[in-house]
């Protein structure tokens, strides 16, 4: 089992200064993502009981919200609540993380994270889950990945990683995935999807820095890693939009 983010403290709370940033340039997810969790849940969100948690600025719950869903915010971070508040101030939110739930026990049709179950300790957080969710209810996880097999999004993944120092973030990602329940507890489906978006270079290179390895890192090589960055980009994008292409990996599993 990896060792979970939650256990690198400067890290998971590196969003909370950025929080704006984080808002403005991460990438949404695709309505198919949402068709795919009814679908394997086996029920709609219309209606549905919904624990967002790691909730962030709010691109998830949002997007929960308008399909209908009775969803909660759960975040732990004061920048990231404050950001989500601000955002979405008809969405009831607390504070809290996966580890220790704020909630009453099977009161929950469906239970999601979005880019944020990697911060929880599974020996926690698959607990919690199943205590929370009612008979039948799903845990949903997923997180956007960036498509290694676009070739420009391959080579602008390398030097990310000899940036920033470390494995290769779809590997990354896929252990993840592979460890989200060590337990067994959880039978989860998995699926992925493709999107794609296009932004302004700008855009990209800002949703770039808003991850937490770039949050932490030294101002000024941060600052010349974007700069030469944006240099390799001006050449394969010169009209100065990005299309970044994403493929959503999704796991659910729904409680016996």
């Amino acid at each position: 089992m990896t060792t979970p983010r939650s256990a690198d403290p400067a890290r998971a709370h590196s969003f909370n200064a950025a929080a704006a940033q984080y808002a403005a340039n991460r990438p949404s997810y695709p309505p198919a993502l949402f068709d795919t969790i009814e679908k394997t849940a086996d029920r709609p969100l219309t209606g549905a009981r919904v624990a967002d948690v790691g909730a962030g600025t709010g691109i998830s719950t949002s997007l929960l919200h308008a399909r209908g869903a009775d969803v909660l915010a759960v975040e732990p971070g004061a920048g990231m609540a404050a950001e989500f508040r601000r955002g979405n101030p008809d969405i009831p939110l607390v504070r809290g993380n996966g580890n220790a739930l704020p909630l009453a026990d099977t009161t929950l049709d469906f239970l999601t994270y979005a880019q944020s179950w990697h911060w929880t300790d599974p020996a926690h957080s698959v607990p919690e889950a199943l205590r929370v969710l009612r008979p039948g209810g799903a845990l949903a996880l997923w997180w956007n990945i960036s498509a290694l097999d676009v070739e420009w999004i391959a080579e602008s993944s390398e030097r990310v990683r000899r940036a920033a120092g470390m494995d290769s973030r779809q590997a990354d990602r896929e252990r993840r995935a592979d460890a989200a329940d060590p337990s067994g507890r959880l039978d989860f489906t998995r699926h992925k999807l493709r999107w794609s978006r296009r932004v302004p270079l700008d855009t990209h290179l800002a949703n770039l820095g808003s991850h937490s390895h770039f949050l932490v890192m030294d101002a000024a090589a941060r600052d010349a890693f974007l700069t030469e960055e944006r240099t390799y980009l001006q050449q394969v994008f010169p009209d100065g939009v990005v299309e970044e292409t994403y493929d959503v990996l999704l796991l659910v599993a729904r409680k016996r």
